[in-house]
C-alpha cells in the first residue's frame, strides 16, 4: 500500500497519539486476552466484543469486563490504568460447542458485587442469560438447553443444534437490555428481525403465531398471539437483509437501527412508529451510536464513511472521510466535550428553551457518570455551544477521532469567519459551511423528558432544506483506497464515489435526496487523528473515564490511558 510519507511508517503500529487534550498511551500491562495470550486465528470466527459493568464493589475496584474470542467467553476484574491484568484468574470462563458467542450486554440496573445478569447472543440464534459471578446459567431463549459438564476449572457448555429453534434460526447480531428495565431485552438477527423478550416469560414449545400490530415503509411489528403471555412479546421486521446493530437513545425512548440494505431507521420505541431514515452512500450500514444528549446519530459501514445525522431535523449534516475500509464501530466520547460562550443571536431558540436543553443534557450525563461538562460563567444567561467528540474503528485497523463543531452543527451562522475556536487544536478541521436552514432545530432538550406526542414527533421529523454557499474546495482528489471492502471498486475521488453510488442507488432514487445527499452537498469532516493501532481488523471502541478500550480480531483487548491518567507502578 503506497502512502504519504512512506509505506513503512503507515504500516507501523502506533502505541500513542496526541490530541488537543494531550497524549493517549497504550498500556501494555493492561492488555486483556485469553490466558495463554496466543493470537487467535480469527478466520471464520465472529467479531471479538467487549462489555463492561460496575458492580459497586466497596473496594473501589468494581469494574468488570466480559469478552468473547471464538468459542470462548471470559469474565474478569477490570483494573484499567490502575494495575496490570491478571489473565490467570478469570472470574468465569466458558467454552461453547456447536455455536459461538457473537455479542453480549450487562444489566446495569441489577448489578451487584454478588450477582450480575449477562445476556449472550450466539451464531446459531440462541440467547443465553447467565450470571458469571454466581457461575450460573439461568435461561436459554430461542433454544432448549442440551447438556452441561464441568471439567476442573473449565466449564463446557453444549447448545444443542438438532432441535428446532422456533423463533429465529439466524445469527444474533446485537442484544441489549431495554433501558430502565430489569427484565426486558431486545435481540436483532441476521434475518432482519428483532424480538422483544421478557426474562420472566417462557418461549413456548411450539412456533409462535403473530398478529400485525403496526406497519410502515419497509418495517412491520407483530405481537405474539397466545392464550398466555409468552416470548417473544414483539417481532420487528426491519428493512432488507441483516439488521446489523441497534442503539437506544440516552433517554431510552427512541431506537436507531442500521441494516445491510444501507438504511438507518429511527423509531419511537414505545409508540412503535418510524421517526426518520437515512441511506448510506453505498453498501450496508454496520454500526450506530447516539450523542450524549440524543440530538445526533453517527453511523458507519461499507462506504468507509462516518455519517452524522440530526435527530431533530432528520437529515445528514456531515460525513467523515478517514477510513480506508469498512467502519465497524462508532462511539461518542462522553468525557471530552468542550463548551464555549456564544452571543445570544447565535441561538435560534429562546433563552428558556436553551436552558431546558442544557439542564436536560447535564442531568443525563451526571446521572450516567460518564462525562464532565464544564460551563463557564454558569450564572450568565448567554447560551453555550457544545463540541462533540466521537471515534471510529474499522477493518483497516485504524482508529479515527473526530470533532463535531459548531461550524457543522449551526452552518447557517457565519461564526467561524470572524471567530477562532479556542477549544479546537486541529488544523485540519473542516472550513465553515454556510446554509439556509428552513427548519429550525426544535426547542426541546435533546429528545426531552416524558412521552413525545404524535404532533411533536411529526414536527421534528420534517426534513430541513440544506443549501451550501461559498463552499471551499475539499480534498476530493485524496485517495480513498479500500483494502478490505469486498467487491467495491477502488476510487480516487468523490466523483467516482458518485458514479458508483448512482448505479447502485438509482433504482431507489435516493442519491442526491435528503435521504442520501451527494458528497459535495454536505460538509466533509477530516479526522483529528487517524492511527493504525492493530494488525487485525478492529471490532471494539469504548470510551471510559480514564481510558479508552479497543479490541481487534486477534483477541487482544487494549487499554489506552487518557492524558495524565497513566499509573507508573504496576
Amino acid at each position: 500500500m503506497a502512502a504519504e510519507g512512506g509505506g513503512k511508517e503507515m504500516n507501523e503500529i502506533k502505541t500513542q497519539f496526541t490530541t488537543r487534550e494531550g497524549v493517549y498511551k497504550l498500556l501494555t500491562h493492561s492488555e486483556y486476552s485469553r490466558p495463554n495470550r496466543v493470537p487467535f486465528n480469527s478466520q471464520g470466527s465472529n467479531p471479538v466484543k467487549v462489555s463492561f459493568v460496575n458492580v459497586n464493589d466497596q473496594s473501589g475496584n468494581g469494574d468488570r469486563i466480559c469478552f468473547n474470542v471464538g468459542r470462548e467467553l471470559y469474565f474478569y476484574i477490570y483494573k484499567g490504568v490502575r494495575k496490570a491484568a491478571d489473565l490467570s484468574k478469570p472470574i468465569d470462563k466458558r467454552i461453547y460447542k456447536g455455536t459461538q458467542p457473537t455479542c453480549h450486554d450487562f444489566n446495569h440496573l441489577t448489578a451487584t458485587a454478588e450477582s450480575v445478569s449477562l445476556l449472550v447472543g450466539f451464531s446459531a440464534g440462541q440467547v443465553q442469560l447467565i450470571d458469571p459471578i454466581k457461575k450460573e446459567t439461568s435461561k436459554l431463549f430461542n433454544e432448549e438447553v442440551g447438556s452441561q459438564r464441568t471439567n476442573g476449572s473449565k466449564s463446557f457448555f453444549v447448545l444443542v443444534l438438532n432441535c428446532n429453534r422456533l423463533i429465529d434460526k439466524s445469527r444474533v447480531t446485537c442484544v441489549k437490555w431495554v433501558p430502565g428495565s430489569e427484565s426486558l431485552f431486545l435481540v436483532s438477527h441476521a434475518s432482519g428481525n428483532m424480538y422483544l423478550y421478557n426474562v420472566e416469560h417462557t418461549c413456548g414449545t411450539t412456533a409462535p403465531h403473530y398478529q400485525l400490530l403496526k406497519q410502515g415503509e419497509n418495517y412491520s411489528v407483530h405481537t405474539c398471539k397466545s392464550k398466555s403471555t409468552r416470548n417473544p412479546l414483539l417481532k420487528w421486521t426491519v428493512g432488507e437483509g441483516a439488521l446489523n446493530e441497534f442503539a437506544f437513545s440516552p433517554d431510552g425512548k427512541f431506537l436507531a437501527c442500521v441494516s445491510q440494505d444501507g438504511f438507518l431507521r429511527v423509531f419511537n420505541f414505545d409508540a412503535v412508529e418510524l421517526h426518520g431514515t437515512m441511506k448510506s452512500y453505498f453498501g450496508g450500514l454496520l454500526c450506530v451510536c447516539w450523542s450524549p444528549d440524543g440530538k445526533y446519530i453517527v453511523a458507519g459501514g461499507e462506504d468507509d464513511l462516518v455519517t452524522v445525522w440530526s435527530f431533530l431535523d432528520c437529515r445528514v449534516i456531515a460525513r467523515g472521510h478517514g477510513h480506508k475500509s469498512w467502519v465497524s464501530v462508532v462511539a461518542f466520547d462522553h468525557y471530552t466535550t468542550s463548551v464555549e460562550e456564544n452571543d445570544p443571536m447565535e441561538f435560534s431558540g429562546s433563552d428558556e428553551d436553551f436552558q431546558d436543553q442544557m439542564i436536560h443534557f447535564g442531568r443525563d450525563r451526571a446521572n450516567s457518570t460518564q462525562s464532565r461538562l464544564s460551563k463557564r460563567n454558569s450564572t450568565d444567561s448567554r447560551p453555550v455551544s457544545v463540541t462533540y467528540r466521537f471515534g471510529s474503528v474499522g477493518q483497516d485497523t485504524q482508529l479515527c477521532l473526530w470533532d463535531l463543531t459548531e461550524d457543522i452543527l449551526f452552518p447557517h451562522l457565519p461564526l467561524s469567519r470572524t471567530r477562532t475556536h479556542t477549544n479546537v487544536m486541529n488544523a485540519t478541521s473542516p472550513p465553515a459551511a454556510t446554509a439556509n436552514n428552513t427548519n429550525k432545530a426544535g426547542s426541546g432538550g435533546g429528545i426531552g423528558s416524558g412521552i413525545m406526542d404524535s404532533a411533536i414527533a411529526t414536527g421534528v421529523s420534517k426534513f430541513a432544506t440544506l443549501s451550501l454557499h461559498d463552499r471551499k474546495e475539499r480534498h476530493h482528489e485524496k485517495d480513498h483506497k479500500r483494502n478490505h471492502s469486498m467487491g467495491h471498486i477502488s476510487s480516487k475521488s468523490s466523483d467516482k464515489l458518485n458514479l458508483l453510488t448512482k448505479t447502485k442507488a438509482d433504482p431507489a432514487k435516493t442519491l442526491g435526496t435528503l435521504l442520501c445527499p451527494r458528497m459535495e452537498d454536505v460538509p466533509l469532516l477530516e479526522p483529528l487523528i487517524c492511527k493504525k493501532i492493530a494488525h487485525e481488523r478492529l471490532t471494539v471502541l469504548i470510551f471510559l473515564e480514564d481510558c479508552l478500550v479497543t479490541a481487534c480480531q486477534e483477541g487482544f483487548i487494549c487499554t489506552w490511558a487518557r492524558p495524565g491518567k497513566v499509573v507508573s507502578s504496576f
